[in-house]
């Protein structure tokens, strides 16, 4: 398939190599060099998907990916020289979908940015995001668990969207937060607690012993496929 892509790399001749493989593989293709201006480029014309290279001047790319990840679901595709698992799991937990190393392949990047486009046009097919028996639908703004349709308030939903999105992510307390503008008119550090309380009261078979909307204590909340 087709798609607008914008690659975010500083080394001249790395953007060009990518450049030239991704257009030659149909796409069009934005290159810019540094953090800054990917955030302007893909707020301005939001892409299909981002390359993004994680060590750039100013914004580096896993600060861009965690705005990206606030902002947007758009497939983000790190490349880094970088190769320890920890800087790996790092760009993976900020919300990166996948993760390349260099040097790289132009051949496989380009049939890593297939998959990842593959991916997105499944989730565009059927856009209720389900965890074990939990469907959010954002098109329909309906919630159903275990079969039994859910009512929530906007602020509530808004939350659940979000972490039903990307299961098995940990969100911080601040990155739900960031959710709830313009759903919520008073706002205050304890307002995910509450929303997330609540939430329980209506997901959980014991909304004391949670096992679906889960605490990562010291970090925040993430919803998981409930063990049987």
């Amino acid at each position: 398939m087709r798609a607008h892509v914008v690659v975010a790399e500083d080394d001249e001749k790395q953007a060009e190599l990518a450049r030239r493989y991704l257009e030659r593989d149909g796409h069009t293709v934005v290159v810019v060099p540094d953090g800054r201006a990917a955030l302007e480029q893909i707020r301005r014309h939001p892409p299909a998907l981002v390359v993004l290279d994680v060590m750039m001047p100013g914004v580096d790319g896993l600060d861009v990916c965690r705005i990206l990840r606030q902002e947007s679901d758009v497939p983000v595709l790190m490349l880094t020289a970088r190769s320890t698992e920890d800087d790996l799991l790092l760009g993976l937990d900020l919300g990166a979908d996948d993760y390349m190393t260099k040097p790289y392949s132009p051949r496989e990047l380009v049939a890593r940015v297939r998959t990842l486009l593959r991916r997105g046009q499944r989730t565009a097919a059927d856009p209720v995001h389900r965890v074990g028996g939990l469907g959010v639908d954002p098109v329909r703004h309906e919630v159903t668990c275990d079969g039994r349709t859910v009512d929530c308030t906007p602020g509530e939903f808004a939350l659940l969207e979000a972490m039903a999105a990307q299961p098995g992510r940990v969100f911080t307390r601040d990155q739900l937060l960031t959710r709830l503008h313009g759903f919520d008119r008073y706002i205050t550090n304890r307002t995910v607690d509450v929303h997330v309380m609540n939430l329980r009261k209506k997901i959980e078979p014991n909304p004391r012993k949670p096992s679906r909307l889960v605490t990562v204590y010291g970090v925040g909340y993430k919803l998981v496929d409930r063990a049987p």
